[in-house]
């Protein structure tokens, strides 16, 4: 195995691990059971404190 060839496998899996985690972020915050979680989340900024 030279350098070459070990560099791109490198980027190759990196590029897929990077997707992975992405697709997976996606997945989270689209997820219909967080809805309730996130409005209650974007609706903090606007309560009065007690």
């Amino acid at each position: 195995m030279d350098y070459a060839t070990v560099a791109k496998a490198v980027q190759q899996g990196g590029t897929l691990y990077f997707i992975v985690i992405f697709l997976a972020g996606c997945a989270y915050a689209f997820w219909p059971k967080k809805k309730a979680e996130f409005d209650a989340a974007a609706r903090l900024p606007l309560e009065e404190d007690a």
